[in-house]
């Protein structure tokens, strides 16, 4: 089976991560990205210098047109992808008040819409050859939920409830589909937050420290391995015990 990757929001964060760990294990990586165009050609660059197979692939994944388009030029670069890491997302701290409808639907389109979208392009293909790996990114706040994040909460609990029904409609295909949620993790999501909170959030984590991005790429390089081939429609809580 080819080793091909499409991963979503991959210029920074997590999805950098991913990208740098799959090249390293084999994969030609499809970095997908909308606005960051500059750190997406940077992290492309960084993997062929290291030995690796990258190419940049811009679309705002909301966009089915975007999507196709991105679809054709993936499948003339590498090939279909055998994994599909939905991992573009964004967050909003905002008390559930002041949140407005656009700032709700613009939660859902990134998170939920762009996941849909992407799925119904490239899982047809993975049915096909009957193999593939879908590995959705969630967030442990889509477990517990989160105050001042109620858009946000509710956006990666739909992650966590659309992969568990999907992944009962292509087991039999070969075809597994599970979630990642990270917990407290080092990446731009957490710029804003002072020194104080930091610590507050340490103490409140088990295992005493802050993940970082690559902590979930190992667990999303594992989830797309042949040793998962038995696991799907699960959700892998990667957040050092913190609120489970």
């Amino acid at each position: 089976m080819t080793k091909n990757v499409l991963i979503t929001g991959a210029s920074r964060g997590i999805g950098a991560s991913c990208a740098e760990l799959f090249a390293k294990f084999g994969y030609k990586v499809a970095i997908n990205y909308f606005k960051s165009k500059e750190k997406a050609l940077s992290l492309a660059d960084k993997i062929i210098k290291n030995g690796g197979l990258a190419e940049t692939f811009c679309a705002d994944i909301s966009d089915p047109n975007q999507v196709d388009d991105m679809y054709i030029k993936i499948k003339q670069k590498f090939g279909n992808p055998s994994v599909l890491i939905n991992n573009a997302g964004i967050s909003e701290q905002k008390l559930f008040s002041d949140i407005t409808l656009s700032d709700w639907d613009n939660m859902f389109n990134v998170n939920i819409r762009g996941m849909f979208i992407c799925c119904k392009k490239f899982l047809p293909y993975m049915i096909n050859q009957k193999y593939g790996r879908i590995i959705n990114i969630s967030s442990v706040w889509g477990i517990s939920g989160g105050s001042c994040e109620v858009h946000y909460s509710s956006s990666k609990a739909a992650v966590i409830g659309f992969s568990k029904a999907l992944a009962q409609e292509t087991a039999l295909s070969g075809v597994t589909v599970n979630c990642i949620a990270p917990g407290v993790i080092k990446t731009d999501m957490m710029a804003g937050y002072d020194k104080q909170t930091i610590n507050i959030l340490k103490e409140a984590i088990p295992c005493g420290k802050i993940g970082s991005a690559d902590d979930v790429a190992h667990a999303a390089l594992f989830l797309a391995s042949e040793k998962s081939s038995y696991i799907t429609s699960q959700v892998l809580n990667v957040g050092g015990g913190f609120k489970i």
